[in-house]
């Protein structure tokens, strides 16, 4: 369901390509956006979704209209960051991540990120 005005990551849940792919067609097509509220920087931007938006989105929509899944519900939840990334990743590098996670856990994880220190553990 298109609102009057969406993020890149919901137009990429909604059509099935990535926010880069978005923002590479808001850029190309010239589409009006805005300031995304609450959000410092200038760069987070919400897309004004008009007929021409609407007619380019539909002919080019990669995925069924089948019901969304449950975690497409809360777009800005942790878990649906953590699964868009991953699908913006190429399978090697999911291969590679994956290899990490195993060896060395979710502490070793936070550890290498500079998250959680040994001392906290």
């Amino acid at each position: 369901m298109l609102k009057e005005r969406m993020t890149p990551e919901e137009l990429a849940h909604l059509t099935g390509y990535s926010r880069q792919t978005i923002n590479k067609w808001v850029r190309k097509q010239g589409w009006k956006t805005s300031p995304r509220p609450g959000v410092q920087g200038g760069k987070a931007r919400v897309v004004h979704i008009n007929e021409q938006v609407r007619e380019f989105i539909h002919s080019a929509q990669r995925i069924s209209e089948a019901p969304a899944p449950d975690y497409a519900a809360a777009d800005d939840s942790f878990e649906a960051l953590l699964l868009s990334l991953a699908k913006e990743m190429s399978p090697d590098e999911q291969k590679q991540f994956t290899s990490l996670l195993l060896r060395e856990g979710l502490t070793g994880l936070l550890q290498r990120l500079g998250i959680r220190t040994q001392e906290s553990v």
